[in-house]
């Protein structure tokens, strides 16, 4: 999740020639992109480069990167962001609204079907199966995600070091990871500054290609559109009406509801994690596991699993977890209302106030950020954060692992250092076996993402079936 560092030249003078694309059959390609989103934020910007880059050629590889670049520097999911930025390029604001929405619709959808399943049928043999099996693949793709990232991040000790502090520091010292995040961003930009040579360098998760497709080979060329010029005015706007659509929900619900309902503390919570979420769709995983398990008590770990199985089974971010999330709080905590209207009221919730800030970011900024192509104090800022970001997922990866295999867990305290410790009789062998066989399928034959969760689940779902040992 580092940021492609790419030296341009400031083409925010070149008037931009008329694209000629139609609106509708932008449409139509969002949708498209959209339905084609699985595999996490690396396997859905790829989608995005090959078909709006190298299909379309309707924007270039330097521009593409360079808007993957602000988008990495953004809390929240970049892939969703990233679209909408292309989105406002295209068709100005209008453009980046569909696209973004686009993007999330899909999974918001799917997933919210699917807790419907979870919590009405989630004792049969079939449905707890299938979330078995899913848990498997589920750490193996985490793990996947740590050797991915951290073999582009961590080019040498000072990155390896970060990686480290951040993973002793949220594992053992429990410490927030706003406060993570923020400390490596700082060490990375003073580094970027004095001109380091541990924090010089780029790398990341996204696409690239041996046949590049030059901006001014595409229908929007290399000059910027007259509506991407920093305009003050209309992003006060922009900005005002995005903010009030955020945060006027979480004040209405502060006032009528008070602070201790349910509602409130997930458009809180939520809208708090939008804001200091930097690093990509797992370090939000480990920062939410944190908070709704530990601190909220709105699900157990292995529901936060279950539902990190059903955001990589289903298009759109991964950050849509936290619909289940929400979903589960407000279930549980139904009060006058039917359980399911609540659950439904707690994930449209949990959604709105997850993405309405990523527009906000995009519209607020992105029409003064082509000035700061190439600006390597940000992006060495950018990739320190991505090396904690690797610590932190590691974090999250041996959370899940602890959880998911074995059945009794305890919290072991050593002065200021408290860390969950898993008993060692309780270990669930069929879980151990169905992660090794994932974990093979992963890395050893380099099966896909997709294929591996359909076979851990009909894995999963024949052992309850067939056994009766659960």
């Amino acid at each position: 999740m580092t940021a492609i560092t790419t030296e341009l030249p400031d083409m925010s003078q070149v008037p931009a020639k008329d694209h000629g694309i139609p609106f509708g059959e932008a449409v139509k390609v969002w949708a498209r992109i959209a339905s084609l989103s699985f595999g996490g934020p690396a396997g859905q910007i790829a989608v995005m480069h090959r078909i709006l880059v190298d299909e379309k050629r309707w924007i270039g590889e330097e521009r593409f990167l360079h808007a993957l670049n602000y988008c990495m520097l953004l809390p929240g999911p970049e892939a969703q962001q990233l679209a909408a930025y292309i989105g406002w390029l295209l068709h100005k604001t209008k453009g980046g609204l569909v696209a973004g929405a686009l993007f999330v619709l899909p999974g918001f959808l799917a997933i919210l079907c699917l807790s419907y399943i979870y919590v009405l049928l989630g004792h049969s043999p079939v449905v707890m199966g299938l979330f078995f099996g899913l848990k498997a693949a589920v750490l193996a793709v985490v793990l996947q995600a740590v050797v991915r990232v951290g073999s582009r991040a961590l080019k040498n000790n000072v990155m390896r070091g970060i990686a480290a502090a951040a993973f002793v520091a949220i594992f053992f010292l429990d410490a927030p990871f706003p406060v993570i995040v923020l400390t490596a961003a700082l060490a990375g930009y003073v580094g970027g500054r004095l001109g380091l040579p541990a924090f010089k360098g780029g790398g990341g998760h996204g696409p690239s290609s041996g046949n590049i497709v030059h901006d001014r080979d595409t229908a929007l060329g290399e000059g910027l559109p007259d509506h991407a010029r920093p305009n003050l005015g209309w992003s006060l706007k922009i900005s005002g009406a995005l903010l009030v659509l955020w945060l006027a929900p979480v004040g209405i619900l502060f006032a009528l509801l008070g602070p201790d309902d349910v509602y409130t503390r997930i458009a809180t919570f939520f809208s708090q994690m939008a804001v200091v979420t930097f690093g990509g769709a797992y370090a939000v995983l480990a920062y939410v596991g944190q908070e709704a398990v530990g601190t909220y008590g709105w699900l157990q770990p292995g529901e936060m699993l279950d539902g990190l199985g059903l955001a990589e089974s289903t298009p759109g971010p991964l950050i849509m977890v936290t619909q289940f999330v929400g979903f589960l709080a407000a279930f549980r905590e139904a009060g006058g209302l039917h359980p399911l209207v609540a659950a439904t009221l707690g994930a449209i919730l949990t959604t709105w106030v997850t993405f309405v800030p990523c527009f906000l970011w995009i519209f607020a900024g992105a029409p003064f950020v082509e000035r700061l192509r190439g600006n390597l104090a940000l992006s060495a800022s950018l990739g320190a954060i991505t090396a904690a970001v690797v610590g932190v997922i590691l974090n999250l990866a041996l959370w899940f692992a602890i959880h998911a295999l074995f059945r009794q867990v305890h919290t072991a305290t050593i002065g200021p250092v408290s860390f969950d410790l898993p008993v060692l009789s309780s270990l669930h062998v069929p879980a151990l076996v169905l992660a090794i066989g994932a974990a093979v399928a992963v890395f050893r034959f380099k099966v896909g993402m997709i294929p591996t969760l359909l076979a851990t689940s009909a894995a999963g779902i024949a052992l309850y079936l067939l056994t009766p040992i659960f």
